[in-house]
């Protein structure tokens, strides 16, 4: 069945619609990939290229490494010091070569999931990560069109979950990137080419990615030491959300990470929790780094995390944590930003957890809908979602079998793609990093505690 799942990826459509991780080509054409992996080499800088579905028909990556076995025995590989990829014999030097860099990178980390069964999917998800990972520190949400560009949202799970498995100079790379690239009033573009160059499509800006770099900051210092932690960047960051909260203590209306503009929420001049949320674990991030060290920001992102903790409890949790602050509103997989490893667990937010799951659960191959009547396809898994509750479980110790569902939905190579349809196969642009991140997290979660902001 595994096998029958992944083979049927290798020619794939998509139809373009505004959802996550950049859904609309900036010149609306709609987008086609064939592509179930990426190939790599072991040297540096770590360059990727897609194989075809056909050509991966019957290949396999050799394990621990970027570097792909061929049907007819050959290898396909980018060698040490070359740009394009090659095909050579299994035994050409150049193969041995390139699967021993990657292993040794993955040896100076850790790789989890060996308890349960998943050292694979983990292994190639690191894997992954490094080849969307550019030696500046850009990290993309995947290799494809309007995928191939870094969301700062994206780029901050990116850069915890190396920091996490022990790759820490990618970690630092990464925040060092987005605190080049950050706005002098502490924002960020919705995304940005490789170079640092905001990317100016029209898209509505999304206040979540504020947020998320705040917590990936923290939680990045949390095993790279804070002092490494870009401090100008949290600073303004933080400064803009503390001074941006409303007199109902809630930040302004913004796109998140559905992408789509806040007119089309049901209430539509009231922030969602895909954006309050993040926002308070930035905030509570933001407080932790300033530590003794600058007490008064500490101090007064200390007291604006306290006013938004208490707007989202009085305008979202009233009503069960829907994505609106309104009675019957749509759940949605934001609430998983209030559950561990981002706050402290909550009885209250793990009984939302399971209210969205039932309501977001697709009937046709078992996954999620990242939301209620979504304007998406409705027949059609996203993993990032689905690792998001898989995350909020593992990390509050509770067994999961999302990391099965999506361990068992990857592509021909065993990669994760960014959706899945109805009949079980993968779907759109492989790998997408935001997913591998999340379950890099959630594998490691069920290994170790994960660090939760201090309220």
């Amino acid at each position: 069945m595994r096998r029958r799942i992944r083979r049927a990826a290798a020619v794939l459509t998509l139809l373009a619609i505004t959802a996550t991780c950049g859904a609309q080509d900036p010149d609306g054409r709609a987008a086609r990939w064939d592509s179930p992996g990426l190939v790599g080499g072991g040297g540096w800088p770590f360059l990727r290229s897609p194989i075809s579905g056909s050509e991966a028909e019957d290949a396999s990556y050799l394990p621990g490494s970027s570097v792909i076995l061929l049907s007819d025995g050959q290898a396909r590989l980018i060698p040490h010091g070359a740009t394009e990829p090659v095909t050579v014999p299994a035994d050409d030097p150049r193969v041995a070569a390139a699967v021993k860099g990657d292993r040794d990178w993955l040896d100076r980390g850790k790789v989890p999931g060996s308890a349960s069964g998943h050292l694979d999917m983990a292994s190639r998800a690191l894997l992954d990560l490094r080849l969307l990972t550019s030696p500046s520190g850009a990290s993309t949400a995947s290799w494809y069109g309007m995928w191939n560009y870094v969301w700062p949202r994206d780029a901050a799970f990116h850069a915890a979950a190396f920091a996490v498995t022990g790759h820490l100079d990618e970690a630092r790379r990464t925040l060092s990137f987005l605190a080049r690239v950050q706005n002098g009033d502490g924002r960020w573009a919705t995304r940005y080419r490789s170079n640092g160059s905001a990317v100016n499509d029209g898209r509505s800006i999304q206040l979540d990615e504020i947020g998320w770099v705040l917590w990936a900051s923290w939680f990045v210092g949390r095993y790279a030491g804070e002092d490494l932690v870009p401090w100008g960047m949290v600073r303004r960051a933080a400064d803009w959300i503390a001074g941006n909260l409303g007199e109902d203590g809630l930040p302004p209306a913004s796109s998140d990470y559905f992408e789509r503009h806040p007119s089309t929420e049901q209430v539509p001049d009231r922030p969602t929790l895909g954006v309050s949320a993040p926002l308070l674990a930035g905030l509570r991030g933001a407080a932790a780094i300033a530590g003794d060290r600058h007490p008064r920001e500490s101090a007064r992102w200390r007291t604006a995390a306290e006013r938004l903790d208490a707007a989202i409890r009085r305008e979202y949790g009233v009503h069960g944590y829907p994505r609106s602050p309104v009675e019957g509103g749509n759940m949605d997989a934001s609430v998983t930003f209030l559950a561990p490893p981002f706050a402290s667990e909550d009885r209250r937010v793990t009984s939302a957890l399971a209210v969205a799951v039932d309501r977001l659960r697709i009937e046709e191959n078992g996954g999620l809908l990242p939301g209620e009547n979504w304007a998406g396809g409705k027949t059609q898994a996203w993993t990032p979602e689905v690792a998001m509750f898989a995350l909020a479980e593992t990390a509050s110790g509770r067994e999961t079998g999302w990391l099965d569902w999506l361990s068992e939905h990857r592509t021909s190579l065993g990669v994760l793609p960014e959706r899945v349809n109805a009949e079980g196969e993968p779907h759109s642009v492989a790998p997408l990093g935001w997913t591998a991140a999340l379950v890099l997290l959630a594998l490691t979660a069920q290994e170790e505690p994960l660090p939760v902001p201090p309220a």
